[in-house]
C-alpha cells in the first residue's frame, strides 16, 4: 500500500493523470509529442514529468537529442492488484446483502402469507 500512495498522488492531478492516459493509449512518446496534452508552460510540464517519474508511474530514456516516456508495466500492475483485491472485497460484500435482502424479503412474503 505504502508503495501505491505516491502513485495516488500524481494521479490525482489532471494533467499528470491526461499524460499517463496519453501513454497508455499512444506507447512511448517523446517529451515533445505528449506536451500537448495541457496548455502549459515547458517548465511546468517538464516538473509533470518529474513528479510522475519519481512516483514511479512513467520511465525515461534518451535517444539521441530526445526525452522518450512510457508507463511503467510494474506500477500498473500494482494498481491492477490494488484494485482487484478491493473488487473483490465488494463482490463479496453485495452477494451477502442480496442474500440477506432476499431472506428477509422471503420472511415478509411468508409472514403476509400467514397473516
Amino acid at each position: 500500500m505504502e508503495q501505491l500512495s505516491p502513485i495516488f498522488a500524481a494521479l490525482g492531478d489532471p494533467t499528470r493523470f491526461a499524460i499517463v492516459d496519453r501513454l497508455l493509449q499512444e506507447g512511448e512518446l517523446s517529451a515533445g509529442d505528449i506536451a500537448d496534452t495541457a496548455p502549459i508552460s515547458s517548465p511546468a510540464f517538464s516538473r509533470h514529468l518529474k513528479v510522475l517519474r519519481e512516483a514511479g508511474l512513467v520511465e525515461q530514456r534518451t535517444d539521441k537529442q530526445r526525452r522518450l516516456y512510457s508507463v511503467r508495466p510494474e506500477a500498473v500492475r500494482q494498481i491492477s492488484a490494488w484494485i482487484i483485491t478491493y473488487r473483490e472485497f465488494w463482490e463479496t460484500s453485495f452477494d451477502r446483502l442480496e442474500h440477506a435482502l432476499n431472506a428477509d424479503t422471503k420472511e415478509k412474503e411468508e409472514k403476509d402469507e400467514n397473516g
